[in-house]
């Protein structure tokens, strides 16, 4: 019989669970994959710097008052930024714009290298984006590794085209049945 200390199952001493739990965290995935979710990067000004990531966790909250709710990886650079600002850009992204969720979904501080953008309510928006959101930030609830920002939307705008969707791994749009 091999000794194990008294807080560690034997199960777990031969990495049962660890595998169990990456199995369920795989499952998960591949689960979640299957629904299409918008695309949308956000943004935020630190100092003169713009800063962004694409996200397809982000959602509507609440009509009165308007607001979204967008979640963030915990060791977001861009979380800190916000944290610190207590505001955010949102810009749907269409159809057309799959290069920039390419773009800002990739690390590194220099997303906005070659990249228009132009100063909307003081945060970085992107042109041709079939929504724009600016945002103040109500709450910031951690969740699992992630943080979920509940915010008050200051300034909207709805632009042209097809919002831009992610879905079993792969970009898409979204196309209405017929009725």
């Amino acid at each position: 019989m091999t000794a194990t200390s008294a807080s560690t199952p034997p199960a777990e001493a031969n990495g049962a669970p660890s595998t169990r739990r990456a199995a369920a965290q795989e499952a998960f995935r591949d689960v979640m994959a299957t629904a299409p979710s918008p695309v949308a990067v956000v943004t935020a000004m630190d100092g003169t710097r713009p800063h962004g990531t694409t996200v397809s966790a982000f959602a509507s909250l609440s009509l009165v008052p308007p607001m979204v709710l967008v979640s963030l990886d915990e060791r977001s650079e861009l979380l800190a930024i916000i944290r610190r600002t207590g505001r955010f850009g949102l810009n749907v992204l269409g159809a057309d714009q799959t290069a920039l969720a390419t773009t800002f979904a990739r690390s590194g501080s220099d997303k906005f290298d070659g990249v228009d953008w132009t100063p909307s309510a003081g945060l970085p928006r992107l042109p041709h984006s079939p929504g724009w959101v600016a945002c103040e930030v109500v709450d910031f609830v951690t969740a699992g590794d992630h943080t979920l920002l509940l915010a008050h939307v200051v300034a909207s705008e709805v632009g042209e085209g097809s919002p831009l969707t992610y879905r079993q791994r792969s970009f898409g749009i979204h196309t209405p049945l017929p009725t």
